[in-house]
């Protein structure tokens, strides 16, 4: 098989699949919110002060901050986005299943990755 594993049988365990990613689901949006919290609480705070990311001195600190903040905010977006993707293949029967080459993808990155959407093969071709 492409990822070494062996596929997920037919007959596969849905249910553990489900926990984990609703668990990775869970985690993801925690930390949506804490990063929300996070950037609301930056903007608070340079909202009332006149600060000028060229020219004061905290300017880019705080430009740097805010723009960590974004990026991690994003991040786990797209993780909340590929976790809902997966339970949606798990309701409509595609869940296992790469969607580059159609082969099963293996159990073991299907433990590892419970969201992943390709076999080891076609992800490391990528």
């Amino acid at each position: 098989m492409a990822d070494g594993a062996g596929p997920i049988p037919p007959d596969a365990d849905l249910d553990c699949a489900r926990e984990l990613l609703d668990a990775e689901r869970a985690a993801a949006t925690a930390a949506i919110s804490a990063l929300t919290r996070d950037f609301d609480g930056i903007v608070e705070a340079t909202s009332s002060a006149a600060t000028d990311d060229e020219h004061d001195p905290e300017g880019a600190t705080i430009a740097f901050e805010r723009a960590q903040v974004m990026s991690l905010l994003e991040r786990a977006r797209g993780r909340l986005a590929d976790v809902d993707l997966a339970l949606a293949r798990i309701a409509d029967g595609s869940y296992g299943t790469c969607e580059r080459c159609g082969e099963p993808i293996g159990a073991g990155r299907l433990a590892a990755r419970p969201a992943a959407r390709t076999c080891i093969r076609c992800a490391t071709a990528a």
